[in-house]
């Protein structure tokens, strides 16, 4: 056979077949159908579609060659299948419940001269179980190493585990995988080891399984570990600013887990200690010059102690500003300022009436030097008399 025959042949296998089961050829005859992937417990549709059926009926048929659908007729008594659609160009049915058992090839045929099927693959994909985890038994002390297992079984295909502790990635062994019982599913399982810290205290471990099934969904487990650490502590005074009189508090804040169950308060130069006790303040009910010094305080746990200090400075007594004085100093300054006010408001009314009652006082004077004199008017009344009855008295 020559080259161009060879490739001629090549050319007519290319163009007969393609992937997936569709079949680009040129018959007309020839049905077409296409794979699918569905989860456990979900639903799948098988659609079958020919385009030229010579008057003949399209068929399903599983793995195992039974017939499904011939046309419209069901021919399997599982009412997990049922009919979509039945046209003479097209079959399409769906299978509800899918189980790991239906996975296989099935089979879409036309009972034409010669006979002519389709192939479409079912894939189940098995749905992991929540991880558990363990290997956590009791508290941990601090800078211990401790290892975690976590494991999750019936996924499919296998599925990848991951852990996180709070936000932070740990890296953990890589993902065992085992084959289930059934032959289809896998167990698999992790461990990571990492060596624990005070700030561990109440983190949560968190174990994930990743899988295409989920379709994002979060399936994970935790678990919130303890950690024991020894204690630590700070001296609070209050009040911050102590002056000689005043009544003082020294608050020793200890942490830790457990908790500090006794406080031994001691005072530098003085030998016995000055308190023993589970209370963790120690108190001065009035203050004196020669409570001055530098004061320790121990918190103690069954996982050891701790020692802070504190310098205590007795201030004079001269009174500090307190907020009862802060707040008559606001009230004095508004009363003041409402004074001042007032007193803006008296200069401007006195200036205003004095203005308008000069000028009052300048028009009553004008109006004297027009007006005749008493007298004048009398004399002149008097005058008039004597000179003639027809004379008229004036009085002004």
């Amino acid at each position: 056979m020559g080259a161009p025959a060879a490739q001629l042949l090549l050319l007519l296998f290319a163009c007969r077949w393609a992937p997936g089961g569709a079949n680009l050829s040129q018959d007309d005859s020839q049905p077409w159908t296409s794979d699918e992937t569905v989860v456990a417990g979900g639903t799948v549709v098988l659609k079958c579609q020919v385009k030229d059926h010579e008057d003949s009926s399209l068929q399903w048929s599983n793995p195992a060659q039974q017939t499904l659908y011939f046309g419209e007729k069901r021919a399997l008594r599982d009412n997990r299948i049922q009919l979509v659609s039945s046209t003479p160009h097209e079959l399409s049915i769906s299978i509800s419940n899918v189980a790991l058992a239906d996975e296989g090839e099935y089979t879409c045929s036309i009972f034409t001269m010669p006979v002519r099927t389709a192939k479409s693959l079912v894939t189940v994909l098995g749905i992991p179980q929540k991880p558990i985890i363990t290997g956590y038994k009791s508290s941990l002390r601090e800078k211990e190493t401790t290892t975690l297992n976590c494991q999750s079984s019936g996924s499919k295909p296998a599925a990848q585990l991951t852990w996180r502790k709070g936000d932070q990635e740990l890296h953990g062994e890589p993902t065992r995988i085992q084959e289930d019982p059934n032959g289809k599913t896998f167990t698999v399982s992790s461990s990571v080891t990492f060596q624990v810290t005070r700030e561990d205290d109440g983190a949560t471990i968190m174990c994930s399984v990743n899988h295409e099934s989920l379709k994002g969904a979060d399936r994970s487990t935790s678990q919130r570990i303890e950690v024991l650490y020894t204690p630590t502590a700070m001296i609070r005074p209050d009040p911050p600013h102590p002056r000689e009189g005043q009544k003082l508090l020294l608050h020793c804040e200890g942490r830790g887990n457990p908790v500090p169950q006794q406080y031994l308060w001691e005072k530098e130069g003085s030998v016995p200690p000055l308190k023993i006790t589970q209370e963790s303040a120690l108190i001065f009910p009035f203050l004196n010059k020669s409570d001055s010094g530098t004061y320790g305080c121990t918190a103690i746990s069954n996982m050891g102690s701790y020692k802070a200090y504190y310098t205590l400075n007795v201030n004079d007594p001269s009174p500090v500003p307190s907020s009862s004085s802060t707040y008559h100093a606001i009230i004095g300054g508004i009363v003041a300022f409402i004074v001042f006010l007032l007193l803006i408001l008296l200069i401007f009314l006195g200036h205003y009436l004095i203005r308008h009652k000069g000028t009052y006082l300048t028009h009553e004077a004008k109006g004297s030097d027009d007006a005749p004199d008493a007298d004048t008017a009398i004399i002149n009344a008097e005058g008039g008399q004597s000179g003639g009855d027809d004379k008229k008295e004036y009085f002004i």
